[in-house]
């Protein structure tokens, strides 16, 4: 058996943004254009001093030809700006929505690579909301964030180059401040990433509640549940609102503060440029203060972006977290083209992760071609856990499962699953055609004269021709425009299209009257002909054709036989069958 992954190591802060940023390699050059633009936006902020001082220096001068000059280079710059402003809006823009459109399909994508155990352990509402919620947070440090965090680097870069040109030694004293400037930054990043991990946690139980809500909402009517349901989400959203205000209130404090520090070292900068200026001309004197005058406005909207950067780094961080869970194991490297539907359990045990007790004890069984093998028991005996089994949903704890003498893990998941049909208790229906729901997947290419003949044999195609639209007819959300015996009909015609040599069927007439029990009945027993059928029934009559049943029990096959066999023996399968009886009689009395 492979050995559990371990989960993966979640990145830091630091790793998860620049393996975001890896992102941006197929988009280099659009990336490099965006840059120029930025690049062109930033050169024009100097380039305002230098244009102040010219004209201060010429009306000193009294030099008249420079007035010809001047004002078209302040229409030039302006022009720069505005063309630059745009490059980089626009083509960082373009690569940042193909990062987060890559990015969700990657989520997507993975989520159906994902082993079954990490669905059991996971929270829906979580999983949706990475989707969403933590992906769009990852849009806002991927776009605007980057927009300004790139312009207006640029920009500070720039001007502080332009300063330090013009009188260096004042200029250090500014720099002297970037240590203080960055620990503040840096405090209020972490800061700011915590809180963002709990306003995507908080996130996801709202989505949670509300999902719960809206497919338990016949549940939630019939007990009276709505107040319940309305505190849960009131709850779960305010403590949303909290965090949310948290993050809020710590931006409204980072900001203004690491202004008033920036603001700070530009009034002593001036007061110093006052008298170590002596030697500087009027307009070099005017370009120095109106260039250091113009940082605080970009390290304002810095700081202020920093907040979106460290809510997009969490996101980054919940999201490459998913991308790096292990996918199902698949190592095996046998294909078969089609079996012949010998199944073998051979001393299979199997314990859920994080459990103590296993669900299945040294289960060992044949069922040999074409034969039907029936599981039943009380509820949770194992019947569910086994068959899970077949397919490698899970994989065994001890032992062997074949399929025609071969180990199934010795199979590509994809070869093996191909050998299965599987009518599941939970029907899962699409919101689409009912065509498009039996032809599913690799059944895609189905002919219109197969699918209705799949429909015919599954006793489906007598209300199918009753809807407005036949087989075009649109099933709604999981099928909520069927009744359950009519979804149950569909599952069952997916499975006979799919015409697979092994089919199990798990409780595949639970949600059928007893007249369309009795015409699936038919049909299955059709179906079974030629191929292994292994069922999960709670109905025994419908089982006792079967040509073995095994009884099981805590997990062991206790009885194994026909049913005349297991009546005879007159245990566990008798009593059960006694007790069905039993019952069946006092409902027909009332």
């Amino acid at each position: 058996m492979p050995l559990n992954n371990p989960p993966p190591t979640p990145l830091a802060g630091s790793s998860a943004y620049l393996r975001l940023l890896t992102y941006v390699r197929p988009y280099l050059g659009i990336f490099a254009l965006s840059m120029i633009g930025y690049l062109l936006f930033a050169i024009t902020q100097p380039a305002v001093a230098v244009l102040l001082q010219k004209v201060i220096d010429a009306m000193e001068a009294r030099t008249p030809n420079l007035v010809y000059w001047i004002p078209p280079a302040f229409v030039a710059v302006i022009a720069v700006r505005s063309i630059g402003s745009f490059m980089g809006t626009y083509f960082l823009a373009r690569v940042s929505n193909n990062i987060i459109h890559t990015l969700r399909c990657e989520l997507f994508d993975h989520y159906t690579t994902l082993p079954a155990s990490y669905f059991d352990n996971e929270n829906p509402g979580h999983m949706i909301s990475r989707v969403t919620y933590n992906v769009t947070q990852v849009t806002d440090a991927a776009t605007d964030a980057l927009k300004v965090m790139v312009r207006e680097g640029l920009t500070v870069i720039m001007l502080l180059g332009y300063i330090t040109w013009l009188n260096w030694q004042l200029s250090l004293i500014f720099l002297a401040l970037t240590p203080i400037i960055w620990l503040i930054v840096r405090k209020a990043s972490k800061r700011f990433r915590k809180i963002s991990h709990k306003i995507q946690s908080s996130m996801g139980d709202v989505t949670h509640i509300a999902s719960e809500l809206i497919h338990g909402y016949r549940v939630v009517r019939s007990f009276g549940g709505e107040d319940d349901e309305k505190q849960r989400f009131k709850q779960a959203s305010y403590t949303n609102f909290r965090q949310s205000l948290r993050l809020a209130t710590a931006a409204a404090v980072h900001t203004p503060l690491l202004q008033l520090i920036v603001t700070i070292a530009i009034a002593i900068l001036v007061a110093l440029a006052l008298t170590m200026m002596n030697n500087a001309t009027t307009g070099e004197f005017i370009a120095y203060i109106t260039a250091a005058i113009l940082i605080p406005k970009p390290v304002r909207q810095l700081s202020s972006v920093n907040s979106k950067i460290q809510k997009g780094i969490a996101a980054a961080q919940s999201v490459f977290e998913l991308l790096d869970q292990p996918g199902e194991a698949d190592a095996g490297q046998k294909t078969m083209s089609k079996a012949s539907g010998k199944v073998v359990f051979d001393s299979v045990s199997f314990r859920y992760p994080n459990t103590e007790v296993a669900a299945l004890h040294s289960v060992s069984f044949v069922a040999e071609p074409g034969q039907t093998v029936a599981l039943v028991g009380h509820s949770g005996s194992g019947k569910s856990t086994l068959i899970n089994l077949l397919p490698r949903f899970y994989d065994v704890t001890s032992g062997v499962i074949k399929l025609d003498d071969v180990n199934i893990q010795q199979l590509r998941l994809t070869e093996l699953r191909r050998q299965i049909s599987l009518v599941p208790q939970q029907v899962s229906l699409f919101n689409d055609t009912i065509a498009h729901n039996i032809a599913y997947g690799s059944l895609s290419n189905a002919t219109n004269e197969q699918i209705e003949s799949a429909a015919q044999a599954a006793n489906a195609m007598d209300f199918i021709a009753n809807l407005p639209d036949g087989l075009n007819t649109l099933v709604g959300e999981n099928g909520v425009r069927l009744s359950g015996g009519e979804r149950q009909r569909l599952a069952i015609a997916r499975a006979l299209l799919k015409d697979a040599p092994l089919l199990i069927l798990d409780e595949a007439t639970s949600a059928l009257d007893s007249v369309s029990e009795r015409k699936i009945q038919n049909a299955l027993e059709h179906a079974m002909s030629g191929r292994t059928t292994i069922v999960i029934a709670h109905r025994l009559s419908t089982i006792e054709k079967a040509d073995k049943i095994l009884v099981l029990y805590q997990g062991k096959i206790v009885e194994s036989g026909t049913h005349q066999e297991l009546l005879a023996l007159d245990k566990h399968y008798a009593r059960l069958h006694q007790l069905q009886f039993r019952n069946q009689q006092e409902n027909t009395k009332h």
